[in-house]
């Protein structure tokens, strides 16, 4: 699933494509990728409008519109959007395609078919619902600290809960909980205020390498010019099965509420 430094990387180079350009034809291949509306009333209400600016809400996309309405996306497990001038440049799987008055398309390719798309009048229909940002300079260890201070579920249930933090998803929890050397079951409100430290500087860390290595590609994630990401090269546990960590034990995967989790038991006791 694109995480926070996925979309980042999306929004960063898509930006440059999409900014000031006016919406002149909108194409539905998959109408349940938009919800709220009919899709012909989606088309209607987007075509001839000017996009303003991009902006990245943890895991969700933003287009700002020139009405003051927002054009919003969620990728979910397999989404990309990729910015060519045909269809012939994009593998399959296109559910919806935007084009700009210059002639470019923006296509949101979705093999597994869960990606959505809103249209909505306020963006806090989108943000209301999610944690403070991890990157904002306003993120800080204490408010890292209050966050988990009553969450008795593991520690990396409550990292990859949005209402908790925005943005954060598996593979970086993981990466997190191992830069931070701790045990992904650890329920988040047994953790001390070191502890809780570390986990705040691994998130500072691990984001930012991440966006500048353009985000990992380690299944359906692609940049808008089409070429993959990095960051996975980078990776020390996540998707790592049958690895071996760097004190020489293994990388195991255990199931946490649900999720795959990778973790080193040497380093992460």
């Amino acid at each position: 699933m694109p995480e926070l430094p996925e979309v980042e990387t999306i929004k960063r180079e898509l930006l440059p494509h999409v900014k000031g350009k006016v919406i002149t034809g909108v194409e539905i291949m998959r109408p349940a990728t938009v919800r709220g509306m009919a899709p012909e009333e989606f088309k209607g209400c987007l075509t001839g409008r000017q996009i303003i600016n991009v902006e990245r809400h943890g895991k969700y996309l933003v287009f700002d519109l020139d009405n003051g309405e927002y054009l919003a996306m969620h990728l979910k497990l397999s989404g990309s959007l990729w910015v060519k001038k045909s269809e012939s440049e994009v593998p399959n799987y296109i559910k919806v395609v935007i084009t700009l008055d210059d002639g470019e398309k923006i296509f949101f390719r979705d093999p597994r078919g869960f990606g959505r798309m809103w249209l909505v009048n306020d963006v806090c229909e989108i943000t209301d619902k999610l944690g403070p940002e991890p990157l904002s300079p306003d993120f800080t260890p204490e408010v890292l600290a209050e966050r988990l201070d009553s969450k008795g579920a593991p520690i990396k249930s409550v990292l990859i809960d949005q209402a908790v933090i925005a943005g954060i998803g598996n593979m970086y929890a993981d990466e997190i909980l191992y830069d931070a050397k701790i045990n992904p079951t650890r329920p988040a409100s047994s953790l001390s205020l070191a502890e809780t430290e570390r986990i705040y500087k691994a998130i500072k860390r691990i984001l930012p390498q991440a966006i500048a290595s353009k985000g990992a590609s380690v299944q359906d994630y692609f940049r808008p010019s089409g070429e993959e990401g990095m960051a996975q090269f980078n990776f020390k546990v996540a998707h790592q099965r049958k690895a071996t960590c760097n004190c020489g034990g293994p990388i195991e995967r255990i199931v946490v509420r649900g999720r795959g989790t990778y973790y080193c038991p040497n380093c992460q006791k």
